[in-house]
């Protein structure tokens, strides 16, 4: 699009009207004209945008130049830095003329803010510029009481290829030529009927003096009374015209502002020179003139002359003379001498169809002449149906076939002159010759219509009113005077009245047709046999299509009763269908029904077969043959009936005896009549039911079963084992099954058998509720097998054997002590506690347990001994620091014997520490020592607790807890107080219950010893960047966030910067940085794949800088 470019600042365009408003060619009263004139003189609008200045803009439109279809663009800025909302801004055309309702295709108006600078930016678009776009601008815009306005010109020049024109009254004529000052005529301000009449003559007027002395409101009046079209290029002209010429050092006297010449004529400028020594230069329109027989150059004196011989239009131009560094400009007008109407055009009849030519004669031979229609110019163009004939002065427009709508008021313009006449086209009288035939046709038959009139016209069919098109189905035919209508297969739908009418007449040819058809019966949907199925308890609506033409009688019948329209069986006619319809179907309606069709046409029957289905019936309650632990098995007989569909499979439920809520036991159906119920809980009473079901449904529900208790015998015993044996007896031994049910636990039964032998014999002939048992009377040296088995209310569970053979024989064990692992080291009490120690051994028969402390027998009256055969028991009711010392421990099995020690420590308070002693007091510190306690409390001093107070008040606080040695320094003391100190001695029971206080008391003397601190250097922490923690490569989800994670030590603290591609990211929105406790952070909102790259997080400080950088690739989602 190209730039605004500024033009002469003393030029003003009229404002022409947008490309949607009307320009005078296109028709329309002065009313609806856009005139220049009525903006005011532009001396005004100059005037009234000065008094109007304001501070709101920052950059105004320009005034420019565009080619005709090319693009320009104005803009204008306003700051609104001191604004508090957007300021309104209009566009104008003109004085008066809003463009924001004209904005499309050619005209764009566009806005936008830039937040970084605070700017708002208008721009207005004119896209493929017209000739008519031309003319002065205006942009407005306010806020509040703020107002600033701008006017600016376009200028649009047009294209090489512009047709040469004609002058209505040589008053004004621009050249042809392509310059500044080039137009085109406009004929459509003359556009008024007028009576032919001879043009009168009229005496010479100069049009520019007579618009230099006018009243600008009187502008629009003279241009149209003497033919100036080109009002844009009047108002420039006028404007150079009247333009305050400046003394000039050059020119004692200059151009005129304009002159006027008839063409053929002859011009003179001349000038008169103050210096006649300085050069002079005439131009055209630019362009420097040479002598030549046409231009001629004549000097008088000081005055200097052009004459310009034989004026064509092409002289008409603005001319200027250069002397030196100044000039002197006029403007040339030649006249054109106006083209009359000799003979004027005459009023016609004529019929539709006939040739017309409408002819005039005009005053010059092949002189340019406009035709139009009701005001609308004619053109000669190829696929016109008007035709223009120029023969010398004749000029003939020529309508090879009249229409209708020619009926019209043709007009001829000429630049003197114009003509008018009426044109009137009337239509033939039309005679029916063939008038269309009623007929009657079987469907699917071919329908043929066909009349005769008198006039070859076209026409239209109507079906019922309705206009008839033609299709693949319809075909349509006009040849000459004769029209058919032909449908191939005839429809039940095209039965009605059909109707041609004559294009352009007031009459019709109509006729009917009859389409009938035999009744016929539709049943391709009902199934094999035409049987249809229904539910019993339902409702049956069947309908069954039906054909005919007229609409046949239908009949239903069952048998020989005839079904009516009424009833819980009856039939529904349509006239398309008919309906059997049964109200809450019974197994009785089961059985053939016959539906007959009769109309004039024919007959047609058939049979349809009606069954209803309904459940089967509950089956018999089911028997529950067998009962375990959580399950049973049930079993039943198939219902009785069916319900007419067979049985597809059952459905089982159960419920507790004492609830009503029965619960579905399978979601598939069961095919056979057997079913095993799982998951009971075991002994609670139960009952079961069976549903039967088939296609149609599920059957009600079968009898409950008789009630019934899942039970279960317990698990075999475990932990079978020999637990003593003599010569004559065996003593077994076991524990509890690891599963006993609902039903309990009665008791075990014992079993024996001898090796060799399959007889297994009772040991205890009632059931023992223990877990151990003696079998006596065994001969000795026999081998026996063992089992046990345990006994609820559901039986005997399965037997526990024991897996050899016993021998009856008494084994010696050896001893052998299990000392406890917490007493393998020392066992430390506190006085008070109790002690209780259970150690067990083992060793067989008989075994001897024997104590000593310290080497010595147990005193039994403050320590209790409780032996039994598998442990032994150590028992301290209240433990003194006495009751410490070694426990030895012996167990004997006739000469075997075992040993173990046991080392028992009861611990107490310790004593307080011996002689405190103040050893020095310096300053704010004093210096204490002290030895440890004599009585540690049977366990080793852990610490001391220290604590000082002050002579004056004799608190006590605390200033050292768990110190380890015997002297200590106490700082911070308050000068010019005595201070006592007392320690605690400390071991694993606590605090002595006493304190050792010291005898003296320490003086913090005022005047004492200065503490010299030592001197420390400063640590020197200074370190460059250093990253603990790369970078990795990531992938991104496109369009979901994703974060770039590293950590850096450094000090100075480093600065952190991140880069893409060793590019900065700097102000991008789209990336957020965060550094927190070296941990930094680079987030990429809502990645694309134009986001994958290498990132790189920079870290510098004064020390120096460090880098570290990975991939990261964004994935876009299938």
């Amino acid at each position: 699009m190209p730039e605004p470019t500024k033009k002469d600042e003393t030029e003003t365009e009229s404002a022409p009207p947008p490309p949607e408003q009307k320009t005078p060619q296109e028709g329309g009263t002065g009313k609806g004209k856009v005139w220049s004139i009525g903006e005011g003189a532009p001396e005004e609008t100059e005037k009234r945008d000065d008094s109007q200045r304001s501070t709101l803009f920052i950059e105004k439109p320009q005034s420019g130049s565009v080619s005709v279809g090319e693009n320009i663009t104005f803009i204008a800025k306003v700051e609104a830095k001191d604004l508090l909302r957007k300021p309104n801004v209009k566009w104008f055309k003109g004085k008066w003329m809003d463009l924001a309702s004209k904005a499309g295709k050619h005209l764009q108006l566009k806005e936008s803010f830039e937040r970084h600078t605070k700017i708002h930016t208008f721009e207005m678009h004119i896209i493929q510029a017209k000739e008519n776009f031309a003319g002065n601008y205006r942009c407005e815009v306010s806020y509040k009481d703020k107002f600033d306005s701008c006017s600016f010109d376009l200028e649009v020049t047009e294209s090489s290829q512009a047709a040469p024109s004609i002058d209505i009254r040589s008053a004004f004529k621009r050249s042809g030529d392509g310059q500044d000052d080039a137009g085109e005529l406009d004929f459509s301000g003359l556009l008024k009927r007028r009576e032919i009449k001879q043009q009168e003559e009229e005496p010479e007027v100069d049009v520019w003096e007579l618009l230099k002395n006018a009243n600008p409101s009187e502008y629009e009046k003279i241009a149209f009374q003497y033919g100036i079209t080109d009002l844009r290029g009047m108002l420039k002209r006028l404007k150079r015209m009247r333009r305050e010429v400046k003394k000039s050092a050059a020119f004692s006297k200059g151009l005129d502002p304009a002159y006027q010449v008839d063409k053929g004529g002859k011009v003179r400028f001349m000038v008169e020179l103050a210096d006649p020594t300085v050069e002079l230069k005439w131009y055209k329109n630019g362009q420097e003139i040479r002598p030549s027989a046409k231009y001629i150059f004549e000097h008088k004196g000081n005055q200097r002359i052009l004459f310009i011989n034989n004026c064509t239009m092409t002289d008409d131009a603005r001319y200027y003379v250069t002397a030196g560094d100044e000039k002197c400009s006029t403007e040339l007008f030649v006249r054109d001498p106006p083209i009359l109407v000799t003979k004027g055009l005459e009023d016609t009849s004529t019929y539709v169809g006939e040739r017309v030519e409408l002819s005039c004669e005009v005053s010059e031979d092949d002189a340019n002449v406009k035709w139009f229609k009701n005001g609308v110019e004619l053109t000669n163009e190829p696929k016109s149906r008007y035709r223009i004939k120029v023969e010398g002065k004749k000029h003939t427009l020529i309508i090879e076939e009249a229409a209708k709508n020619d009926n019209a008021t043709y007009s001829v313009m000429t630049t003197g002159g114009q003509s008018e006449a009426k044109l009137s086209v009337d239509l033939r009288p039309l005679k029916i010759s063939l008038a269309l035939q009623d007929q009657t046709v079987r469907l699917g038959q071919e329908i043929h219509l066909k009349c005769e009139i008198s006039e070859n016209v076209e026409g239209k069919w109507y079906k019922n009113g309705q206009l008839v098109e033609a299709s693949d189905r319809v075909k349509l035919y006009h040849k000459g005077r004769i029209h058919r209508f032909v449908i191939a297969s005839a429809a039940v739908d095209d039965e009605g009245e059909y109707m041609f009418v004559p294009d352009a007449y007031n009459t019709n040819i109509p006729c009917k047709v009859h389409v009938v058809d035999p009744p016929k019966l539709h049943l391709d949907g009902l199934g094999e046999g035409n049987t249809v199925t229904v539910v019993a308890g339902s409702k049956l609506r069947l309908e069954i299509p039906i054909t005919g033409e007229p609409t046949p009688k239908v009949m239903w019948s069952k048998g020989d009763k005839w079904i009516t329209d009424s009833g819980r069986i009856r039939a529904e006619t349509y006239p398309d269908s008919s309906c059997l319809v049964i109200d809450a179907a019974e197994r009785e309606d089961s059985g053939p029904f016959r539906i007959t069709l009769k109309n004039e046409a024919g007959e047609d029957t058939a049979l349809i077969n009606i069954k209803v289905v309904d459940v089967p019936d509950p089956p018999q309650a089911p028997n529950v043959t067998e009962v375990g632990e959580d399950w049973c098995i049930m079993t039943w007989e198939p219902p009785a009936n069916d319900g007419g569909s067979p049985i597809l499979g059952y459905f089982i439920e159960r419920k507790k005896k004492q609830s009503s809520r029965w619960m579905r036991l399978n979601f598939e159906l069961c095919k056979e009549t057997t079913f095993e119920p799982k998951k009971m809980i075991e002994g609670v009473a139960y009952e079961v039911r069976v549903f039967a079901v088939n296609a149609i449904g599920i059957s009600k529900p079968s009898m409950p079963s008789k009630s019934f208790v899942p039970l279960a015998v317990t698990s075999p015993p475990t932990l079978l084992a020999v637990d003593g044996v003599t010569d004559t007896s065996v003593t077994m031994k076991w524990r509890p099954p690891d599963h006993i049910g609902a039903a309990g636990l009665d008791g075990y039964v014992v079993e024996y058998c001898f090796e060799g032998t399959d007889e297994w014999i009772v040991a205890n002939p009632e059931l023992t509720d223990k877990t151990r048992f003696t079998i006596n009377g065994l001969p000795t040296g026999s081998k026996i097998l063992v089992r046990v088995k345990a006994v609820n209310a559901a039986g005997e569970s399965e037997p526990r054997y024991h897996p050899q053979p016993i021998l009856v024989k008494e084994v010696i064990e050896p001893p052998k002590i299990r000392l406890p692992r917490h007493l393998k080291q020392t066992y430390t009490r506190r006085v008070g506690e109790t002690v209780n120690l259970v150690i067990p051994f083992q060793g067989r028969p008989r075994a001897k347990v024997s104590w000593q402390k310290n080497g010595s027998p147990i005193d039994k009256n403050q320590i209790n001994i409780r032996n039994t055969e598998n442990d032994t028991i150590i028992f301290i009711r209240k433990a003194e620091r006495s009751h410490s010392g070694e426990y030895n421990m012996k167990v004997e099995v006739e000469n075997l014997e075992d040993k173990a020690t046991i080392d028992i420590q009861i611990v107490d308070r310790p004593g307080p520490p011996e002689v405190v002693t103040i050893e020095d007091v310096w300053g704010d510190n004093v210096n204490l020592s002290w030895k440890p306690p004599k009585d540690d409390g049977n366990a080793a001093i852990t610490g001391y607790t220290i604590q000082k107070a002050d002579k004056k008040s004799m608190e006590w606080f605390t200033v050292m807890e768990h110190y380890h040695r015997t002297s200590a320094t106490i700082n911070e003391l308050v000068v010019g107080n005595e201070y006592y100190f007392r320690i605690f001695a400390e071991n694993i029971c606590g605090l002595s219950e006493d304190a050792t206080m010291t005898k003296e008391s320490a003086l913090i003397a005022k005047d004492g010893k200065v503490y010299k601190y030592p001197v420390y250097d400063d640590f020197d922490f200074s370190e460059q960047p250093l990253f603990t923690q790369p970078l990795v490569n990531t992938f991104a989800v496109a369009g979901y966030n994703a974060t770039l994670n590293c950590s850096v030590r450094g000090n100075p603290k480093p600065k952190i910067t991140w880069l893409k591609n060793k590019v900065l990211i700097m102000n991008d929105p789209k990336y957020r940085m965060f550094s927190n406790q070296g941990v930094c952070t680079l987030e990429i909102r809502k990645p694309s794949p134009y986001d994958g790259g290498t990132y790189t997080c920079r870290a510098v400080n004064a020390l120096g800088e460090a880098e570290v950088d990975c991939k990261l690739e964004v994935k876009v989602t299938q």
